[in-house]
């Protein structure tokens, strides 16, 4: 069996989870080598006339992607670093939680199809917006939950869309989304494009991505691609 290195970090740190830390750490031990991308440049993805950009964090861009794909009127998922301070990260640099930033995704969305209020439904009912740095086994503030909105109508849009989620008391305890101006971000290297696609028999996308997309395909039926 093999693993990332992102896996491998992950389940090293958190193999109690579910159990699996008598079957998985021995194969984690053997190793496995990922290839480091160099920094990339700062990103301003180009949207086609009548599309938006929606950017949004709420743990490992993984999962965040691989939900969001699946929304009708979602063109593009791009995961990427946002709302840090070092220019050009790696994800290496990420991880060590003193760069700033979140594990993000960028979504371009036709709004005919789609609506920003209904992506925000999704992150805040997929994602657990009330665990302050920390999404499932992941931890850090890379991990936390936010909205980086990019005009006066997504912030608008954001603080009304916390308020009605709070009010529906589906998580217990405080929402702690923030929501914040978008101010840059970073595509990540290229092995984490379309991860789950790509590595479903991975131990974090079994355990921990598999669960969650089943959950979300069950919750906004009415809003999958065929």
């Amino acid at each position: 069996m093999t693993f990332s290195l992102k896996t491998r970090r992950r389940l090293l740190a958190r193999a109690s989870i579910a159990g699996l830390a008598a079957c998985l750490v021995p194969a984690l031990l053997a190793g496995c080598t990922q290839a480091v991308s160099a920094p990339l440049p700062q990103i301003y993805t180009k949207v086609a006339p009548g599309s938006e950009t929606a950017t949004l964090a709420a743990g490992c861009f993984w999962s965040m992607e691989a939900i969001f794909q699946q929304l009708k009127g979602v063109e593009k998922v791009e995961p990427g670093y946002a709302g840090g301070r070092t220019a050009n990260p790696t994800y290496e640099q990420v991880e060590t939680s003193r760069t700033g930033h979140a594990e993000t995704i960028n979504i371009t969305f036709d709004p005919k199809v789609i609506s920003y209020r209904k992506l925000l439904e999704v992150l805040l009912t997929a994602r657990n917006p009330t665990t302050l740095n920390q999404q499932g086994p992941d931890g850090g503030p890379q991990y936390r939950s936010a909205i980086f909105y990019r005009n006066a109508t997504q912030k608008r849009e954001a603080d009304e869309a916390i308020q009605k989620a709070a009010a529906s008391h589906l998580w217990p305890g405080k929402i702690v989304t923030t929501v914040q101006p978008y101010t840059n971000f970073y595509p990540a290297e290229k092995y984490h494009d379309d991860y789950y696609r790509l590595h479903p028999n991975e131990g974090y996308c079994q355990y921990v991505i598999a669960p969650e997309i089943s959950e979300f395909r069950e919750k906004f039926k009415s809003q999958l691609k065929k």
